[in-house]
């Protein structure tokens, strides 16, 4: 029986929503591995808009959901709708759009907010200990709802984000982009990715594999 796998996305686009290539990549990894995969997001606006080519901020607003519905060609529901008991495991691809449309950690660091049903799901899924899979900035914003049971994740080698996941009371590891930091504990598994800016494709979607198939293993 196929693996039910819920993925939730923070947008379209990897400075003011999901890394599309990681979004991509985990999409890839869990169908390789014959997984049912709902996607999830949000149903409201966007901190911000960034314009991609200049890196500015733009004018505007942009829908969470709709924005992620590009990546998920319309198969997509809002995030309200995600319970943790029709789904095995859960996996986070990254891009800012977690830490700023997900939770506020991209401007208030440890001190930040985390979107409220955004913290439900994390902490459902860590109390029905069904493996989460943490990718690029994520593994810092779930800090923000699991950091108090002392949870070990990666996010590379930058050391302010890994003083902010200290600071949460969890435990950082370093690790290289195409490498994963296993918590056995608590069924947890983190990778990198682009949190090396300038990273090789190929290097995060090794980190990126690596990641999905120990969600998978974990879950049994």
């Amino acid at each position: 029986m196929s693996s039910k796998v819920a993925v939730i996305l923070s947008g379209c686009g990897y400075l003011d929503g999901a890394e599309i290539r990681e979004s991509v990549l985990s999409l890839l990894s869990l169908d390789k591995l014959n997984c049912e995969v709902s996607i999830f997001a949000p149903d409201r606006n966007q901190y911000h808009v960034i314009n991609h080519c200049k890196g500015e901020e733009a004018s505007g607003e942009r829908n969470i959901l709709q924005e992620a519905g590009r990546i998920a060609r319309g198969k997509i529901s809002p995030l309200t709708e995600l319970s943790s008991s029709n789904f095995d495991a859960l996996v986070i691809p990254g891009g800012f759009g977690v830490a700023k449309n997900l939770s506020t950690l991209a401007f208030d660091g440890p001190q930040g907010k985390i979107d409220s049903t955004f913290q439900a799901i994390l902490e459902d899924f860590y109390n029905e200990g069904k493996p989460i899979g943490a990718i690029c900035i994520a593994p810092a914003v779930i800090c923000l709802a699991l950091g108090k049971h002392g949870i070990s994740v990666t996010i590379g080698n930058d050391s302010s984000t890994a003083e902010a996941i200290e600071a949460l009371g969890a435990k950082h590891i370093s690790c290289e982009v195409d490498e994963i930091h296993v918590d056995e504990e608590h069924k947890i598994i983190s990778t990198p990715a682009y949190m090396y800016d300038g990273a090789p494709i190929s290097g995060v979607a090794s980190g990126i594999e690596k990641c999905i198939s120990k969600v998978l293993e974990m879950r049994k």
